[in-house]
């Protein structure tokens, strides 16, 4: 069966407490992610044929994650090794990435020192069918953007699926490029599309309503929405799927979560989940992204795909640390008492 790659940094969170309580107890929570592994994550916690790219310095550190991977049936075999360090980020517990707590060290990892040129693309993409990345990699800096044009390059020339997340994280567009210089020459590989109307605008120059919070009614986000799948398809003939996500904070610790998926013309709706209480906020899109990935890989409905992929995506809220550890049984159980 071939497989489905996931292109992306590891990076380590470092989850410290509040009001100071981590130096206190000297102790501080250390979790394995990064976009595209927590997709590549949930996958193979769903029985998918699963494969990482990225970059990792030779030390004992980096052999200790492979081999928890490799427990976790991620397939390792297509990660390099250079460089001199793991990318690493600060982020206290409960917080979200977009943040202002948030604090990145990562300049200068062995993932962000790759240059084109380095990597047989073609040998990585051998037997791989379904290609996702995110555009955290090219926010990185301007090597890891032409990294990013090369390859897709190579995926597209293999006729191999693409699918891309449009991540937007402000504090890594630091290196005079703006993300809609870069992103829509990536963009024009893509099979599927996944974000929300905001990034879309900032990514990808979509138009968005500046009084849509005004109106704040859950049939004009959809609509929206809608009008954004639209947009892009137009921009990007390529693509023929496309998913956004809304989430709300509600009160000081709940959420109010609900999605939409265009294809074949047509929009589908998920059910609206909300909560008084959260987790932990980090990877629930990339759980997400997982399922939509599942859902298409699988050749479900897209009913069934945006259903699946929703609750996958809530239920991450409820988990600590990057990884789902959620099965498909856990999911399906979820959409069903939900109704």
């Amino acid at each position: 069966m071939n497989k489905i790659l996931c292109f992306g940094e590891l990076l380590l969170r470092m989850s410290p407490a509040l009001h100071g309580k981590w130096l206190n107890n000297a102790t501080m929570p250390v979790y394995t992610g990064g976009a595209e592994l927590n997709v590549a994550a949930a996958l193979a916690k769903w029985n998918m044929p699963v494969s990482y790219f990225t970059a990792l310095p030779d030390n004992y550190l980096s052999h200790e994650i492979c081999n928890d991977l490799t427990q976790r049936n991620i397939d390792i075999n297509n990660i390099h090794f250079s460089g001199d360090r793991i990318g690493i980020y600060f982020l206290p517990q409960g917080a979200d990435l977009k943040h202002t707590g948030v604090i990145y060290d990562r300049s200068h990892s062995s993932f962000a020192a790759l240059k084109p040129g380095i990597i047989d693309w073609e040998k990585v993409l051998h037997n791989i069918s379904w290609f996702h990345f995110s555009a955290i990699s090219p926010a990185l800096n301007e090597h890891t953007a032409l990294l990013c044009k090369e390859v897709l390059a190579v995926a597209t020339k293999k006729n191999i699926t693409i699918s891309v997340d449009l991540n937007y994280r402000s504090k890594l567009w630091q290196y005079g490029k703006k993300p809609s210089e870069i992103m829509p020459e990536l963009v024009t590989h893509c099979d599927v599309i996944m974000g929300n109307i905001w990034s879309a605008n900032i990514l990808l120059g979509t138009e968005v309503d500046e009084n849509i919070h005004a109106k704040a009614t859950q049939e004009d986000y959809l609509a929206h929405a809608k009008a954004t799948a639209v947009n892009i398809q137009k921009q990007f003939p390529k693509c023929k799927t496309v998913a956004n996500t809304f989430r709300f904070d509600v009160n000081e610790n709940g959420i109010l979560y609900y999605t939409s998926l265009f294809i074949n013309d047509e929009q589908y709706n998920s059910a609206k989940f909300k909560t008084d209480k959260i987790t932990d906020k980090v990877g629930s899109g990339d759980c997400f992204m997982a399922g939509l990935i599942y859902g298409l890989y699988n050749k479900h409905e897209p009913q069934q795909i945006i259903n699946f992929a929703t609750a996958a995506a809530f239920g991450k809220l409820h988990e600590t640390g990057d990884f789902t550890s959620q099965d498909i049984g856990t999911v399906n159980k979820r959409i069903k008492n939900h109704g």
